[in-house]
């Protein structure tokens, strides 16, 4: 396809620990299309990091085994040289971190840090690369650029040290642009700037956006379609519609049901699920949401294969082995599922 940028198969990662094998990554798949944020989202621990820094070629170690595949514009990513990764690492696929004190060298000039990258890549002078550097910076929203450049990190704020980030992201125009939780621990206003960059990249340089958040409300300002992830596996996906308005998972219930509407007064105490994440050293047999969902069943003890159960909606792929008709009634019943309640049924 023209527009295809990424797709993702069956991917599964695995590290040896002393404790035993962490399954952190359990048959993944996804596509990314030019010009299209794709969300994952999910509690800590669900893999969704994992994902994205293998596809960055940053999980490999001794340790680490991978399975599946992963293919940028016909190039595989999982499975290439290291050289070969370099290469294609900042300019075709980059990565907004989600501590960017730690991921920015403390001993060098936020400028120098931008033209050393766009240095490794194209035949430019020093001068050139610092003139795209402040332009990167200006573009980005920080003022008196060419003065900022001569700043060390710790020099700027936590929403200034993301906007370089960003700026380093873009220094080389990539393709695929992955932002893993770049708005964390920032105010309100520092978000909604950095929020707007990232919709503006995609516009502007028809970039595919992989945005990796635990917050939903995140997700309905930025996303086309969103996977939902748990334990490591997908446990559903969709468009963003079907997801906030007709979701068909009871953990994606539970998620949403976290979030607090501006059209209904509050409940004194939101709801939350149950229970805590699971250890990927030794995961529930079946469903691994079944410790923690009240719907579970004796049939979730199998594995329920990832599919489509929605009549008219071939896209909208979930795991869970109760009917939907049996999902809408307890759905409906249970009148707390947030986005989701009272909607598509």
């Amino acid at each position: 396809m023209a527009d295809r940028l990424l797709d993702v198969e069956s991917l599964k990662v695995t590290f040896a620990t002393e404790d035993g094998l962490v399954h952190a990554v359990d048959d993944v798949s996804f596509t990314l299309d030019r010009g299209e944020v794709v969300a994952l989202v999910g509690e800590s621990g669900s893999g969704k990091s994992v994902t994205v820094m293998t596809l960055m070629g940053l999980t490999r170690s001794p340790n680490a085994r991978f399975a599946g595949s992963a293919r940028l514009q016909g190039d595989e990513l999982i499975s290439c040289p290291d050289e070969k990764l370099e290469q294609i690492r900042g300019k075709e696929i980059a990565m907004i971190f989600q501590d960017p004190i730690s991921s920015l060298s403390p001993v060098m000039r936020v400028g120098d840090q931008i033209v050393e990258q766009i240095r490794a890549h194209e035949k430019v002078s020093k001068a050139q690369a610092m003139d795209r550097a402040v332009n990167l910076m200006e573009r980005v929203g920080i003022p008196r650029a060419r003065d900022r450049a001569r700043s060390y990190p710790h020099e700027f704020s936590g929403g200034m040290r993301q906007r370089v980030m960003i700026a380093l992201a873009l220094s080389l125009s990539p393709s695929v642009l992955i932002a893993d939780e770049p708005t964390t621990a920032l105010d309100v206003t520092i978000q909604a700037q950095i929020l707007q960059e990232i919709k503006d990249l995609r516009e502007q340089s028809d970039s595919g956006v992989i945005f990796v958040t635990h917050d939903l409300g995140v997700v309905a300002d930025v996303a086309d379609r969103v996977l939902v992830m748990y334990a490591g596996r997908v446990v559903e996906q969709g468009t963003l519609d079907e997801i906030f308005y007709d979701p068909q998972h009871p953990y994606t219930w539970g998620l949403l049901g976290s979030v607090t509407r501006m059209d209904r007064t509050p409940p004194r105490r939101l709801p939350a699920i149950p229970g805590l994440p699971p250890s990927l050293l030794n995961a529930p047999e079946g469903c691994h949401f079944r410790p923690r969902c009240p719907h579970a069943f004796d049939r979730c003890t199998e594995v329920p294969a990832l599919g489509s159960r929605v009549s008219g909606a071939p896209e909208h792929l979930d795991r869970c082995w109760l009917e939907v008709s049996e999902k809408r009634r307890r759905r409906e019943v249970e009148g707390r599922i947030g986005l989701a309640t009272g909607a598509a049924a």
